[in-house]
């Protein structure tokens, strides 16, 4: 347990404090024995508001008008210059044949996009660059939390629980937050994707994870609140490291992966560090 938690510390300090530099994304001849990843952090196209963050109905956009359909091509052939060979998407694995059939039946002229952003821009790259399928690589569900964390969530008449749903609501309304104004809808997509995939914006991010509800305790001292978040947020990004390190590939690969942009504050760091992967940045690109 120790060990666990030094680590998750390791993890904590370091992305905020630390950069393991990066390799310029203009450079595409990858001379180390490295994978090359590049991460475009998102906003949820079709705006299902499961995320802390919600997006009210009169502030969200319909991806599938014309207008915005046309920046989404623009982004699809900034991103193209990447040449991915593998895409990763933030769909569990439980629902790869789903993703597979849609994908394949795309490929065959008998699929309309929708608005996911797994589908409008993975689906339209993967087609670009000739790929046969495009990853699941997303992990969630209460598997990721400790048993005396889900004991909490399975007993919701308990006083753990109450004083727990309490600590989401402070930590969601904590002045201390950081939240990137929206921009999709006055300034357009690409726009909101630049501001998403800024360097500072992301390390801001993490800093979101250890407020009100990091510091939860059901008892003086102990670690219920770090216990929750290394299940939910953490752990479950560890994870979904390690399916994308599942994905069989060699140095001549190019990972693209598509998450929401939360995810960046984690993923980004694990990418920087790892002796196996080389991180570009999607800026490079987008800009």
């Amino acid at each position: 347990m120790k060990l666990l938690l030094k680590f998750f510390y390791a993890v904590i300090c370091g992305a905020i404090l630390t950069s393991c530099g990066i390799k310029e994304a203009t450079e595409h001849h990858n001379t180390s024995n490295t994978v090359e990843v590049l991460t475009l952090g998102v906003f949820h196209f079709n705006f299902p508001n499961l995320d802390v963050v919600k997006t009210e109905e009169k502030d969200q956009i319909d991806v599938l008008l014309p207008e915005y359909q046309k920046e989404i091509e623009l982004i699809v052939e900034k991103l193209s210059v990447f040449k991915p060979t593998v895409i990763v998407i933030e769909v569990e694995p439980d629902y790869q044949d789903v993703i597979d059939s849609l994908y394949n039946q795309y490929l065959l002229n008998n699929h309309q996009l929708k608005r996911g952003e797994h589908q409008q821009i993975g689906f339209r790259i993967a087609k670009k660059m000739g790929l046969t399928k495009l990853y699941c690589v997303d992990e969630f569900g209460l598997g990721s939390y400790y048993p005396h964390i889900i004991n909490i969530f399975n007993n919701e008449e308990s006083e753990e629980y109450a004083a727990l749903i309490k600590a989401f609501e402070d930590d969601s309304n904590s002045p201390l937050k950081f939240h990137n104004e929206r921009i999709f809808k006055k300034e357009g997509i690409l726009a909101e994707l630049i501001q998403l995939n800024d360097e500072e914006n992301i390390k801001k991010d993490l800093g979101n994870y250890l407020l009100d509800i990091f510091k939860h305790e059901t008892v003086p001292y102990d670690f219920t609140g770090v216990d929750l978040q290394i299940g939910r947020w953490f752990g479950r990004n560890l994870k979904i490291f390690r399916n994308i390190q599942r994905i069989e590939t060699t140095p001549s690969d190019r990972i693209l992966v598509i998450f929401g942009s939360a995810h960046l504050n984690i993923l980004n760091y694990l990418f920087e560090c790892s002796p196996e992967y080389t991180l570009l940045r999607a800026n490079d690109f987008l800009k």
